[in-house]
């Protein structure tokens, strides 16, 4: 096998188990297109070795022909990705309002139609926040505006064990990844209990999220079980849009910021970061978490002589 077919094989991550999709789901193509491209490098010894780096490739989105925003994607799952986006960004609130997505890689756009049109677009699209996502994200400020009304399930209803997490860490550690293979890229993974239901990477952590959201928008999945699991930090925009879609627990392997800590409390939601192997931080919504605290290792004290 040769090293593009072996990375082709590699990359193509296992689909999530078949689930009914929401009555007027809209139709979605099937686009595809590279998500690596092989390359010639000089390391630290001088020599010459060819490996895979991550593609990026902007995505224009077009609602009902009115141009709204260029995301930039691997394009692993754009129809997905697409979806997720005008949910994420309250544009629209359910799968059926869309009534088709259609991805063209010739022409790098996503033509979005509409049921009954977006009502308002113009004006709530008009001012937009640059968020610290890779790639530059936008959240649109009436977004910003919906967290006060955003609900998510009480601490005694929504819960994980430290058993559960460290599974689910070890699930992740596990699964193959471009990341582990290519690097620059961020991966998002939903969960139930210790169930991995669904995995997918891009160059930014919004759009992995996005992207399953659209999946939980297109299966009618919801949010209230499920635990989020993310590469990238938890910043104001990945708590707001893990929010949106219903899931109190999200769990990073990088860490938090002020913003994104003070939202989460708001919320009563659970951040776990900095959460690889056996070794996490709960940093929020501890009354989620039944800890089952493991024995620590015994301080060595160095006596000199």
């Amino acid at each position: 096998m040769s090293l593009r077919q072996e990375s082709a094989a590699a990359f193509a991550w296992p689909e999530p188990a078949p689930r009914p999709v929401v009555p007027g789901a809209p139709s979605l193509t099937h686009s595809r297109c590279d998500w690596t491209r092989e390359i010639t490098i000089v390391d630290e010894y001088g020599e010459h070795r060819q490996l895979h780096i991550p593609c990026e490739r902007p995505l224009t989105i077009f609602v009902d022909k009115r141009e709204l925003v260029t995301l930039m994607t691997l394009g692993a799952r754009p129809e997905l990705l697409v979806l997720g986006y005008l949910r994420n960004q309250h544009l629209i609130a359910r799968a059926d309002e869309v009534e088709s997505i259609t991805v063209d890689w010739d022409v790098a756009a996503a033509a979005v139609r509409t049921r009954g049109g977006v009502p308002d677009l113009e004006t709530r699209t008009s001012r937009r926040v640059v968020t610290t996502g890779c790639g530059q994200g936008t959240v649109f400020g009436d977004a910003m505006e919906q967290v006060g009304s955003l609900r998510l399930p009480d601490a005694q209803a929504a819960r994980i064990r430290q058993g559960t997490l460290q599974r689910m860490l070890e699930t992740i550690r596990q699964h193959d990844s471009i990341h582990r293979r290519a690097g620059s890229v961020h991966g998002c993974a939903l969960f139930q209990g210790s169930e991995l239901l669904m995995f997918v990477e891009d160059v930014g952590r919004h759009n992995a999220i996005d992207t399953i959201t659209g999946w939980m928008a297109l299966h009618g999945v919801e949010g209230a079980d499920k635990a989020l699991y993310t590469t990238g930090r938890l910043t104001s925009e990945m708590v707001m849009k893990a929010a949106t879609i219903g899931v109190p627990i999200v769990v990073s392997r990088n860490g938090v910021t002020a913003m994104g800590y003070d939202l989460a409390s708001r919320l009563g939601m659970a951040l776990f970061g900095r959460a690889a192997n056996r070794h996490f931080l709960c940093y929020t919504g501890a009354e989620r978490f039944d800890s089952e605290p493991e024995v620590k290792p015994a301080t060595v004290r160095v006596v000199s002589g």
